[in-house]
């Protein structure tokens, strides 16, 4: 699991991961050395999912056939959609050169389709 424009361009990279459990076949993955987030691309998942330290889903992230990130569902504060500062679970679209769309709040279908990944995830 490397890092930006490495796997995906064909270049290994060092790994800076670590596999700690799997929610329904996706990977739940652990930084290392300081790392905090996802990868920015796959090695050779679809998908990985990070979680709280209270062991609660964070963020999921899905990537194309290519190993790019492609789209990122989060569990945190996003104070342009909430400002309460509370948890709303939202979303991110990435595009090649790693940009995203501003935080949009998940659809109901979106919270039906991966409600299998969303452990302590309040509606």
């Amino acid at each position: 699991m490397g890092g930006r424009g490495t796997y995906a361009l064909g270049n290994m990279a060092v790994y800076t991961y670590q596999t700690v459990g799997k929610i329904e076949g996706v990977k739940v993955l652990s930084g290392l050395n300081g790392k905090h987030g996802l990868p920015e691309e796959s090695h050779s998942s679809s998908a990985y999912i990070k979680l709280k330290p209270d062991g609660t889903f964070h963020e999921m992230r899905i990537y194309d056939k290519d190993h790019y990130l492609v789209f990122e569902l989060a569990y945190h504060p996003e104070p342009k959609i909430d400002p309460s500062r509370k948890p709303v679970l939202h979303y991110h679209r990435y595009d090649r050169a790693f940009r995203r769309t501003k935080a949009r709040k998940a659809t109901k279908a979106m919270k039906k389709h991966f409600k299998k990944y969303l452990k302590g995830v309040s509606s």
